[in-house]
């Protein structure tokens, strides 16, 4: 195609998009301009007192919050790609009521994440929360499971699974309405086109919605990664003894009075989460190469 005939295409395409791209610049500007800010603040305190990233690759603390971190992201992750998949492979169909169900779905997301996490810690308190009153058989209904109540907040592996199990039912709803948009894009005729050719249920699932679905996973996979790296209510509330990063980073900051170091960290979290979005972009687009070609 000669230059000036691809010019006219590209001019032609430019000027057929004016709106669009006048309400993305602006945006795009602000985020750019937004995230630049905050990173030339953060190299500013990371340095400012010399190099501290030596003493904090050197600390247990930092060692132990982003060991811990990193389980929290691992697991929290997939959770809420799973249960979001259910969810949203439920409330797809049509039924009677479902409107309702949806409805439903979408309450968590209407509660503050500060208030789900402290009605957690209140119904999983110790010793007396109504958790422990039922495992003690304290209500006729319920059998007696152990003699001694549960201190979930003094176990490192009961608190951060509470704190996990919270994250995840608070932000579920996001998950499935992303999922739910993405199942919608796909015509119900290549399904029935799969039924005519002998596919069964699983197979339909794995060579046909999964691979469609791949944009929207990938999504959830990358905002759910982002979010659970830098968690911090629910870690603050329901495991206070056994800091993430997000949690230390306040601690540093606040209680400590280290701002150097506490930029060190968040520094080191926005390497992680660039790092861990171009993993799952990899994963991801493997794995759907692989379906496709299956």
């Amino acid at each position: 195609m000669p230059s000036s005939i691809k010019l006219s295409y590209l001019l032609h395409k430019l000027k057929s998009n004016l709106f669009t791209i006048g309400f993305f610049i602006p945006a795009f500007l602000y985020l750019v301009s937004f995230f630049v800010i905050i990173l030339v603040f953060l190299l500013k305190f990371s340095f400012s007192e010399g190099i501290p990233f030596l003493e904090l690759f050197s600390a247990n603390e930092f060692k132990a919050a982003l060991w811990r971190t990193f389980w929290f992201m691992g697991i929290a992750t997939p959770l809420q790609l799973v249960v979001g998949l259910l969810l949203a492979l439920l409330i797809q169909q049509s039924y009677k009521g479902v409107g309702m169900v949806r409805s439903f779905f979408m309450i968590p997301i209407a509660i503050p994440a500060l208030v789900t996490a402290i009605i957690i810690d209140l119904v999983f308190s110790y010793p007396f929360g109504p958790i422990n009153d039922l495992l003690l058989g304290r209500h006729g209904f319920f059998p007696q499971i152990t003699g001694v109540p549960v201190n979930w907040s003094g176990s490192e592996f009961l608190s951060l699974g509470l704190a996990i199990l919270g994250k995840t039912w608070r932000d579920m709803p996001i998950s499935m309405l992303i999922l739910l948009a993405g199942l919608q894009t796909i015509e119900r005729e290549q399904y029935e086109a799969a039924r005519t050719m002998g596919a069964k249920s699983w197979q339909e699932f794995k060579y046909l919605t999964l691979p469609l679905l791949t944009p929207a996973i990938l999504t959830i996979l990358i905002l759910r990664s982002i979010e659970n790296w830098k968690e911090f209510i629910f870690p603050f509330i329901l495991a206070p003894a056994y800091p993430l990063l997000g949690v230390l980073i306040e601690r540093l900051y606040h209680v400590e009075q280290n701002p150097a170091l506490a930029a060190s960290v968040a520094l080191c979290l926005v390497a992680l989460i660039g790092i861990t979005t171009l993993i799952f972009t990899f994963i991801t687009k493997m794995v759907r190469k692989y379906l496709v070609r299956v």
